[in-house]
Order: structure tokens, then sequence, then C-alpha cells
């Protein structure tokens, strides 16, 4: 099977973000660079985790306002998607804007399950996975009109750290099960 020079673009992006993202996930876990103490109680955890969530939060709120403003300015699409087909660049921000929403709301449930569930020494990975998601989103956004490859690293930024610390959590899950 051969391969496109998109498809290939995109697996370069990909190749060189999954690493970062098991990075950030095995340093957060192993090194715990925010000496989190294994005593930490739940309302800490939670609060760590939500504080987390406030990168994904300023993340879709931009991609909110910055779709809102050009549709205010554009008589082609004041009336909104569900009223029209949209212009091409109403059209590309409403793709981003979907994009961010389903990573914002997967990474808020990782964040908050692996805050309860993980063991609190390994709480750091969590703020180190929400800057992961603020850098990918970033990249994901500022690249998104250039195509695939483009935006390719800034979407395995965001979704590969958060789908390793859930792989993680469930793992995790499987191995209390069985050991306990």
């Amino acid at each position: 099977m051969s391969f496109t020079q998109k498809q290939v673009g995109v697996l370069k992006g990909i190749l060189f973000g999954v690493p970062i993202a098991l990075s950030v996930v095995f340093i957060g876990a192993h090194s715990n660079p925010f000496g989190f103490a294994e005593s930490s109680s739940q309302a800490d955890r939670l609060g760590v985790a939500i504080l987390s969530c406030a990168i994904p939060a300023v993340f879709l709120a931009f991609s909110i306002g910055r779709l809102a403003k050009y549709r205010f300015f554009s008589p082609e699409d004041i009336d909104g998607g569900g009223l029209k087909h949209g212009t091409d660049r109403a059209n590309i921000l409403q793709s981003i804007l979907q994009n961010t929403l389903e990573q914002t709301l997967l990474a808020t449930l990782v964040y908050l399950v692996w805050s309860v569930v993980m063991p609190a020494t390994w709480l750091s990975v969590v703020p180190i996975a929400a800057v992961c998601f603020g850098i990918g989103r970033l990249l994901f956004t500022m690249n998104y009109a250039h195509g695939a490859p483009s935006r390719a690293l800034g979407f395995a930024l965001t979704f590969f750290s958060t789908n390793t610390m859930l792989i993680t959590i469930v793992g995790y899950l499987i191995v209390q099960k069985i050991i306990g």
C-alpha cells in the first residue's frame, strides 16, 4: 500500500508528536516534578485537575470567540452554520472549534479521572498534559488552514497525551482489579 503525500506528512507529524505525548505521561508519573505527596487529599487532587482544565477551557473559549467574531462581521455567515452552508473561512473556524470541543471534553474527563484514580505521586501528569494540550491546540489552530500534514503535530500532542493517560488509567484499573 502506498501513501499519498498528505498521508506521509500526517504520519511524520504523528511520529514526532507521539513520543512527546508518551514522555509527558512517563516523566510526569515517574519523576513527580511538582512533588505531590501520596497523602494528598481527594479535594487537593481534584483541585489540580480542575485548575489544569483551565488551559483546555481557554482554547475552547478562544475558538468559540473567533467563530462568533467572524460571523458577526461576515454578512454571509451571520445567520450561523445551521441556516447556511457558510463561507470557507467560517467552515474552517467551525472545524477548529468542533475539534477543540471534542479534545477539551475528552481531556477534562481524563484529567478528572486521573486525579482520582491514579497514585497521587503521579498527579504531575495532569498539569504537564494540560500544557501539552495548550501547545498542541496552538499548533493545530495556527496550521489548520495549511492542511492535514501541517496540523498533525498539534493534533498528536493534544490527542495522544490525553489518550496515553486514558490507556494508562484503564491498565492501572485492570492491574488493581487483578491484584486487589
